[in-house]
């Protein structure tokens, strides 16, 4: 499919139909290893260009939390060479760790190369699953636990992460998104047993929780826009909270993020899309859907419906999963699309415009297998329903 034809299509909301869930997962999960082997190392492909036909270099960001995934999906599918994939992206991680145990900001071919919280917190999902995994696993361990010492020092009095922030993107230097860098210690309390993890990462959700708004919304939770911030970097900060809250086991961490979800699935679109960013007030501020958000929200949804046992929001979920499915190619012979999610519906639109960036493959991936894991606990078969032409 061209670069053209994709643009007129989306500009016309033509969607494709949506076939068997597993196939959808399938066609994802060959194209994050089609992303892997466009690069000269181990690591994932920032993106794919569309309009430029070219793939960037790879992202030590995502990679990290790539391995998580495409371990789930091969233990759970009996994919082998998906579990292969994931360790060498794992130990290329820790070869270009910084000694002191950073994660570099950027892509491999950024002018500048500085270590980065974010892109560290990121990694440390990586790590933890690859120590999970894998019987020589001593690597591993030594670089989640210098990231995570790292991190925890470079933390302000108060919870905030202020240095480091990256020199990319951002406004401002306390994220609130950081909260899925809180999660990333939850991960490597988990693997490691130092507790120290976790109370850094409950102090910083505390932070968080203190700046929060009556309403739930969050300030400094943005790339660009604070005011208006991406439903990715929403979802990023609900997830974080939430999981923190739950090892933790603080009832007011859980409670923002439902709330906050609650807000959220009040904004989701009839067609299960999410507005691309949402206002202070929790109202659509773009035309555009951000389809990274979409899934992550889906993830956020159901993880609430697994851990609590409640399923209000697992609607939400199915219709953002179905919405980002009809936007996936699965035909033609464009292997650098083939299986891909956008940044953007339409392309053009506001986030990643013109790209398929890995991460949002990754979360696709996620979403879809939180709906089989949420299926098969109630004994439900995975819906079709084709795409929406009108």
């Amino acid at each position: 499919m061209s670069y053209l034809k994709t643009r007129i299509k989306d500009f016309l909301n033509w969607r494709n139909p949506v076939m068997d869930i597993q196939k959808h997962l399938d066609e994802a999960a060959g194209w994050i290893l089609r992303a892997q082997k466009a690069t000269p190392d181990d690591g994932v492909a920032h993106s794919y260009d569309f309009k430029e036909d070219k793939w960037l270099a790879s992202y030590p960001e995502t990679t990290g939390y790539i391995i998580e995934t495409l371990y789930k999906y091969a233990n759970r599918f009996e994919k082998p060479e998906y579990a292969e994939a994931a360790r060498k992206m794992a130990l290329w991680e820790s070869q270009e760790q910084f000694d002191e145990g950073g994660v570099r900001a950027g892509k491999m071919d950024a002018d500048t190369v500085v270590p980065t919280i974010f892109n560290t917190g990121q990694v440390l999902f990586g790590w933890a699953a690859a120590i999970e995994n894998e019987k020589e696993n001593a690597v591993f361990i030594d670089s989640i636990t210098k990231a995570s010492d790292w991190l925890v020092d470079a933390m302000d009095e108060d919870g905030a992460w202020r240095k480091f922030a990256s020199p990319f993107g951002g406004v401002g230097k306390e994220s609130s998104y950081n909260t899925r860098v809180a999660y990333g210690l939850v991960r490597a309390f988990e693997v490691t047993a130092n507790r120290r993890y976790l109370e850094a990462a409950e102090k910083n959700v505390d932070y968080v929780l203190s700046i929060s708004h009556e309403n739930g919304f969050l300030p400094h939770n943005c790339l660009s826009t604070p005011e208006s911030p991406l439903i990715h970097t929403i979802a990023y900060s609900i997830r974080g909270i939430y999981e923190v809250g739950l090892k933790a086991v603080r009832s007011d961490f859980i409670d923002l993020a439902e709330r906050m979800a609650a807000a959220v699935a009040i904004a989701q679109s009839e067609d299960g899309s999410i507005p691309g960013t949402l206002n202070k007030n929790w109202q659509p501020d773009s035309k555009w859907s951000c389809l990274t958000g979409n899934s992550q929200m889906a993830i956020n949804w159901l993880r609430m419906a697994l851990a609590s046992g409640n399923d209000k929001f697992v609607d939400n979920a199915i219709n953002s999963n179905l919405f980002n499915m009809s936007t996936q190619v699965l035909d033609g012979d464009n292997a650098n699309i083939k299986g891909a999610i956008k940044g953007s519906m339409p392309i053009t639109g506001g986030y990643m415009t013109n790209r398929f960036p890995n991460w949002a493959t990754k979360f696709f991936m996620d979403a879809l297998m939180f709906e089989i894991e949420w299926r098969e606990k109630k004994q439900e078969k995975p819906q079709e329903k084709n795409g929406d032409n009108s």
